[in-house]
């Protein structure tokens, strides 16, 4: 049997039925159909935001991460690929989806492949995806696929919908099979610029349980060692 990959997906959606986890759902299922196709089986695991909204305040607030939000930034790690699902709320993602992004280490998502989503209950909001989730994921280093997808009431019975859902996949599944992320990883790591106190000087999927390493070589710890901000220099 050929490799097996994990997804994770993020639903941002706050009801139940939510029209949110649906799209993210038929996401994953044709990711799994399509990777299957390929030979590749897919775990499937669902991260549902509203279940972890209370957990997510507390994290801005306090910088306490509980339990069921550290698991839940766990499965991102442990993650092949990643798909996203927000409802657009006045023009822009939700604030729940925006704030457990908020809480993410900043190198968590290097080089990892995105697929981006969104909901709203009118077509006007349909560029949310590009215009507000791409750059959002871009900062964080991921690697989105071309093509976003969105649905507004008028889309779920329209097959164009499940076209783009079906090129989105394939997107995805090429990005898992080609091993790009594991590559960056063990090629490249260090030649990022890792934020003191982020997943520095270990990959962010590592089973290792202690702390980060901490970055010495850079200009904030030579000033506070009494030396220059160039590294050539004391």
């Amino acid at each position: 049997m050929k490799e097996s990959f994990r997804l994770a997906v993020v639903s941002a959606g706050t009801s139940d039925p939510s029209s949110t986890r649906l799209l993210a759902d038929r996401i994953a299922d044709r990711v799994v159909t399509l990777a299957a196709q390929d030979g590749h089986p897919v775990t499937v695991s669902v991260v549902e935001l509203r279940e972890l909204a209370a957990d997510v305040s507390q994290a801005l607030v306090s910088q306490l991460i509980t339990p069921r939000l550290r698991a839940a930034i766990t499965t991102l790690a442990d993650a092949d690929a990643v798909v996203v699902s927000t409802p657009v709320y006045k023009a822009g993602p939700s604030g729940l989806f925006k704030s457990f992004v908020d809480v993410l280490d900043n190198d968590l998502l290097i080089a990892k492949p995105v697929l981006l989503a969104a909901t709203a209950g009118t077509a006007r909001h349909a560029l949310v995806a590009d215009d507000q989730l791409r750059p959002l994921f871009a900062y964080l280093r991921a690697m989105t696929v071309p093509t976003s997808l969105f649905a507004a009431p008028e889309d779920w019975a329209d097959p164009a919908l499940n076209q783009r859902i079906d090129r989105a996949g394939r997107e995805l599944v090429l990005l898992m099979e080609s091993g790009f992320a594991r590559a960056v990883r063990d090629e490249s790591w260090d030649s990022y610029q890792h934020e003191l106190g982020t997943a520095a000087g270990r990959y962010p999927d590592d089973d290792d349980d202690d702390e980060p390493a901490i970055q010495l070589n850079t200009d904030l710890m030579r000033l506070a060692a009494g030396g220059s901000t160039r590294p050539d220099q004391g």
